[in-house]
This record gives structure tokens, sequence and C-alpha cells, in this order.
């Protein structure tokens, strides 16, 4: 659906693209820990956002700034801001009822220290309808935001 978004523009989408490692070993030179990131969004051939999706309900609970994100997927999405040097990353979790009445950005953070972002975002998968538009605004008008 991403892929079907983005055509007509300059962006080019590879799913479960990259597979760049985390770690060489220093004995032998060889490559371990290999990423596979689910989205890679490219504009003139450089990764400008990264996406991975999630299965699993975030909450919009006030008590939790965290919203209910694992510390390792966001330890996943920091090696993925290293490795491929995206200025945006979003974890995509369905919507539900219990986040804000639309679909869309839920919350963004500023890696420490740096301009990259990462974001929390949900789409409503239920509903089908005009689904390549949706998934336009929610993912390529903050795609278009981090090449400004």
């Amino acid at each position: 659906m991403i892929t079907r978004a983005l055509a007509g523009t300059e962006y080019r989408v590879a799913l479960q693209g990259g597979r760049l490692f985390c770690l060489t070993s220093v004995d032998d030179e060889r490559a371990v820990f290999q990423t596979k990131p689910d989205i890679l969004i490219r504009y003139a051939g450089q990764v400008v956002h990264v996406i991975d999706t999630k299965w699993k309900r975030i909450s919009s609970r006030i008590d939790d700034r965290k919203q209910g994100v694992s510390q390792g997927d966001v330890y996943q999405m920091m090696a993925y801001a290293h490795l491929y040097k995206a200025p945006r990353l979003t974890l995509l979790y369905p919507h539900h009822g219990g986040l804000s009445a639309e679909e869309g950005v839920q919350a963004q953070f500023r890696i420490s220290g740096q301009e990259t972002i990462i974001e929390t975002a949900s789409v409503d998968v239920a509903k089908g309808d005009k689904m390549a538009a949706r998934l336009r605004n929610i993912i390529a008008l903050a795609t278009e935001e981090a090449l400004v």
C-alpha cells in the first residue's frame, strides 16, 4: 500500500530492504546482526524515511509518556537511524479507539543531541477505503518535512 501511496512521486519504496549489518567481528571481519527494516523510502538515492510496522497496541494515556512503545523497538529504530542515516523514522501501529480520534502521527521524539525524529503513527487497517491516500497523508507529508 505504501508503494501505491507514493506512486507517481520521486520517492522509491523498498520493502524488507536495507539489510545492513550492525556489527563487524574484530577477529575475522565477519558482519553480524543484519537489519531488515520493513519499509525504506528513498529520495534521490538517499534513505529519507524508515518505517517499521508493529502489530501491537499503543496507548494514548497521559500518564504513559512512552505510549506503551517497547524500549527494544526504540533501540531498533535508533540502530536504523545510525545505519541508514534517515532523518525520520516511524513506528507504525494499527489505529484503535483508545487513541486520538484520528489516525496519523501520534507522537514525535527527537533523538537526544540530533535532529533525527522518531515518531509513532497509527493507521486504521479495518477501514479499507482510500487506504493509499490515507497512508500518503501519514507518511509522505512527514517524509517531505524531513527534506526541508
